[in-house]
Formats: structure tokens, sequence, C-alpha cells
């Protein structure tokens, strides 16, 4: 280990050593422990580096990240430098922390870290989440970022990233989950995801249910916000799709007389739709793909200007692992992030669209404090047997304690930790039943199979094939 893996090291041991909800088991969302003001003072400290570029805020319960990525790919294609802030990191903490698609060098996040320690000393209280954020505002004024990508990490209102003003608000599906923290019912979510957006600041929507566009609506209104919706303002459809990628078109609502022609011709008009590939599979990515359209859309009119062309290519080469990511082919090894009911459901829908028919082996592990029987509900029915495991996390919930839910459901399941040893076991069945492997339930456990794989089974796996 050399000098900066050492220093890497202990800049992670002192951020760590402040208060990290994201590690705690119970905790309430209070303002003592969630409110704006500590993070705004370090700002000010700092000297307000969010300031000095433009932003798309991005909140949402599921597809945040993958929308924010687009997002950021498409800036970078169209020649921008862009700042990206996403949390949770998959295996990495400077995957956090990117300027166009490259992750803060160790290096930099060492001298980074020291260079902030006077100024957090300042403000008392100070949480883990608050502390990088200041890092990678600071961080992407110094690489002189034209805009940056910021992904709320919990809610929206009261999150440390809500410091921001936006170019572009934009909020994702939501659905039920931090229901401890963010409410018990949908519209309470929504209240505390539309927290983002800002007077007379634009905000574009993914389709919502009607209870939660009710909140979205009624807070757009009361802050003089414009309020587009992907579904309304903005269109979508899927036109093709395979294990490596998909297609779809996107048009504006004052393009839908061209669209109808477009189609009643069977698609041999001179015109067609813009037509975009992604590489993210699911049909939730295709409408995740069309809210990235329309928030650059909206961007253009508010002076971050990005052609059809680079939407085209951000979009084709975007980089967003963890989601429906197959890593192997024969056995088909799948890691999705998938932790609550509403993508429980959508990651089984993917299933049988690209896989149908073939048999599943659940590789299942997951925080003690979601909705599990939503997820088993949506998943086990799809699934002929389970090995449950857990990840290094103070969360995460006990193997065998899993076992006995999904027992209930007249499953076969056994538990087996660490996820090294669950995955060698799962891939040994998969080899002898030619069944597909889906490592999901947190985020922590699709990290953590994605680590086992790269650095410790893949290489002996491919080994014994040769």
């Amino acid at each position: 280990m050399n000098e900066y893996e050492i220093l890497y090291q202990e800049s992670l041991d002192y951020l760590y050593s402040f208060v990290d909800y994201s590690l705690t088991r119970n905790f309430r969302y209070t303002p003592d422990k969630f409110n704006l003001d500590r993070i705004f003072k370090f700002l000010e400290l700092l000297g307000n580096p969010q300031d000095k570029f433009f932003v798309f805020h991005v909140a949402g319960t599921k597809g945040k990240g993958s929308t924010s990525a687009l997002i950021a790919s498409a800036l970078k294609a169209e020649g921008y430098r862009v700042g990206f802030y996403t949390s949770p990191h998959l295996q990495d903490y400077t995957e956090r922390i990117q300027v166009n698609g490259e992750e803060i060098s160790r290096e930099d996040f060492v001298h980074l870290v020291e260079e902030i320690k006077p100024f957090v000393a300042m403000v008392p209280q100070l949480t883990t989440f608050e502390i990088t954020t200041g890092m990678a505002f600071l961080y992407f004024a110094r690489k002189g970022c034209h805009v940056a990508v910021i992904e709320v990490g919990l809610g929206g209102r009261l999150d440390a990233t809500n410091v921001v003003t936006p170019t572009v608000s934009v909020i994702t599906s939501l659905s039920m989950d931090h229901m401890n923290v963010l409410g018990d019912t949908l519209a309470k979510i929504a209240f505390e995801k539309a927290g983002i957006i800002k007077p007379g600041k634009p905000v574009v929507t993914s389709p919502q249910l009607p209870e939660a566009m009710a909140v979205l609506e009624q807070v757009a209104r009361e802050r003089g916000s414009a309020l587009y919706k992907v579904g309304v303002d903005f269109h979508f459809a899927p036109w093709s799709h395979d294990l490596e990628g998909q297609t779809l078109f996107v048009w504006k609502e004052d393009e839908q007389d061209m669209v109808n022609s477009f189609i009643e011709s069977g698609a041999h008009t001179d015109w067609e739709p813009l037509r975009l590939r992604i590489p993210l599979l699911g049909y939730h990515q295709v409408q995740n793909a069309a809210t990235a359209y329309a928030a650059l859309q909206i961007g253009k009119t508010c002076g971050v200007p990005v052609s059809d062309a680079a939407i085209q290519k951000g979009f084709s080469t975007v980089y967003w692992p963890g989601r429906f990511e197959i890593l192997n082919r024969n056995p088909m090894l799948i890691v999705d992030s998938a932790h609550n009911r509403d993508s429980a459901l959508k990651l089984r829908l993917t299933l049988d669209d690209y896989l149908p028919g073939k048999p599943v082996i659940l590789l299942f592990g997951v925080s003690e404090d979601k909705d599990i029987a939503g997820m088993l509900g949506e998943l086990l029915p799809r699934v002929k047997r389970v090995i449950t495991t857990q990840s290094v996390h103070p969360r995460a919930m006990d193997a065998q304690t899993l076992v006995e839910w999904i027992h209930r459901y007249g499953v076969r399941a056994e538990a087996i930790v660490p996820v090294e040893k669950a995955l060698a076991s799962a891939m040994e069945i998969a080899q002898k039943s030619e069944a597909v492997i889906l490592a999901t339930g947190s985020l922590f456990v699709a990290a953590a199979v994605r680590h086992a794989w790269q650095n410790m089974l893949q290489p002996q796996f491919h080994q014994s094939n040769l």
C-alpha cells in the first residue's frame, strides 16, 4: 500500500468519524438532525462554491441515479465540463464526486479533506454527508465545471444538497421507501421530494401516481415554478430492446401530429421523432431516459444548450453499474440494486421481458428497515430457490432470519455468508441447472457481489473454463 492509499484510508476514517445517518439503524427525520443551517454555514466558509455553476438537481425514489447519469453524460458529450455528485457509492467513496465521468483521484480527495478540516471545525455537528457535499461543490468549482448534476441523498426538502439554486429541478418516479424517515404516505414522501422546487425555477417530473402528482403540482404552483410532465409535455415510446441495450423515441407535445403521421405511415415518413439508444435495461430505464431528455430540453431554455446529437451520443455511452447489470453470460449473473417493493416489481418485469421462462436463483440480502415482505412478494413468484446473504453493513438483516421469512412463502432457501461464499455457491448451482443468478435486495449487496465477482470469482471461473 503506497503513501496515498494509507492517507486515503485516513481521510475516510475522518469523514466517517462524523454522524453518518446512512449507517444508523434507527433515526428520526427531525429538524435538529436534518436542517440546512449547518451546510449553509459550511459552504459560506468555503466561498459558496455551489453558486459557481449551473445545476440540474435530481430527486426521486427510484431512477434518480440513472436519470442523473444520463443527463451528465449528454452534457459531457456537448463539450461541457460536468460535475456529477451521487450517493451512495457502489464500491469506492470516490465514485460520489466525478468530473466528466472521472472519479476524483485519491490524491485530490486526500488534499481536499485536509483543506476543509479547519472549516469543518468551525461548524458544530456537521454530518459525513454534509461534509462530502461541501467537498464536491468545492471540487467542481476548482475544476472549472460549467454545470453540475447533483443527486439528492435522502428526501429533498432537508437534504444537504438542497442549498443549490437549480437551473432545472428534476423529480423521478416516487414510491414508498424510507417511510420511517420521509412519511408513511405517498403524499408525505412527495412533499419531501418537492422541497427541491425553488421559486421561479422550472421542474421536470417523471410520470407519477395521482397522489404524488397532486402534491408536486401544488408546490410548483405555490412557488411560481413551471412544471413539465413526462407523458404530458414530453412523450416517449420504447422501440426495440435486447441484452445489449434498448432504443426509444422521444418527442415534445407540439410534435404529436408529426408523430401520428409517422405511426400511420408505418415509420416511412421523411421525419421521425428523436431516436435514442441506451445501454441500460428495463422499461423503467426508458422512462428515466425520457425524463433526462425532458430535463435537457428545459435546460436549453435556461442557458445550457445541448444538441440532439450530443443527447444521442451521451445516452448511448452512459455508464451506470449495478442496475440490471449483466456481469456474466454463462451462467447468467445479474446484479440489481432494487431495494423497495416498486423497484422489485420493475425488476421482475424486466426479468420476464428479457429472460422469459428462465429459472432464477435469487441471491438476496436486504437492509432491515426495508419493506422485505413487499419485495419478496414481488420477486419470489419468479424464483426457483433463494440463497440469502448479508453485506458488511450495520443495517444488514441477518441471513438466517431472511430464510425464515422466505420459508413462509414455501420457497426453498438457505443462508450463506459472506457474500463471496454465497455467490460461489450460486455459480456452482447455476452451472448445473442453466439458471440465471439474480443478486439483489440492496445497493450494498449489489456492490459486494460485483466486488466478489471482479476480484475473486471471475478470474477463477474463467481459468477453470479455459
